[in-house]
């Protein structure tokens, strides 16, 4: 069993309620591609995007911060946990990303997961632009074939966090990303051998 299932088990079982989450992040490339590489599994916490449209159901869903709080300290000893809870604003998506957003069948109780579309997972990745999250942006351009044009497109209509510093971050990091995305495609274009 990968991490990110784990913490969200323990969750599920902590809650007698329904509640929608999205995830992303590692936890969201790994529940969410079949294809993901298994050590992506290690992943030590499993973030979570909150809409504003539910923002104020859930900062008042009292039994479900209790349910956090509790996962938390029961998966302390071993390193896991859920912290990063992210208002929309705080991270960078297209403007109509919710509306994009994939269910992901966990059998979970309680706790319906979903995780942004691709291209949406790439943009929250490009708020570091550290070597690893690069590894993933890849991961994901080649599993969903995004293109260096769609790439461009959702670059130019990203909400970027009112932060000088992360919106620098962005810029640094869409050459490189359309670097990896057009040697992706030329490695596709190839003939097989």
């Amino acid at each position: 069993m990968n991490n990110p299932i784990k913490i969200l088990r323990d969750l599920d079982s902590k809650l007698d309620h329904k509640i929608d989450l999205i995830i992303f992040g590692k936890a969201a490339i790994v529940l969410g591609f079949p294809t993901a590489p298994a050590n992506y599994g290690s992943t030590q916490d499993v973030d979570a995007i909150l809409p504003t449209k539910n923002l104020e159901t859930i900062s008042n869903d009292e039994k479900f911060w209790d349910a956090l709080e509790s996962t938390n300290q029961d998966l302390k000893p071993e390193g896991l946990y859920m912290t990063h809870l992210f208002q929309e604003e705080q991270i960078i998506l297209s403007p109509n990303w919710s509306d994009k957003t994939i269910l992901l069948e966990l059998g979970l109780n309680h706790i319906q997961i979903s995780r942004p579309s691709t291209l949406d997972l790439i943009l929250t990745k490009m708020m570091r632009g550290d070597k690893y999250d690069l590894e993933e942006i890849g991961f994901l351009i080649e599993s969903d074939h995004i293109t260096p044009e769609e790439l461009e497109a959702a670059f130019k209509t990203a909400r970027v966090p009112d932060e000088s510093e992360i919106l620098d971050l962005f810029q640094r990091a869409q050459p490189l990303v359309l670097e990896i995305a057009k040697k992706l495609a030329g490695r596709e274009d190839r003939p097989p051998l």
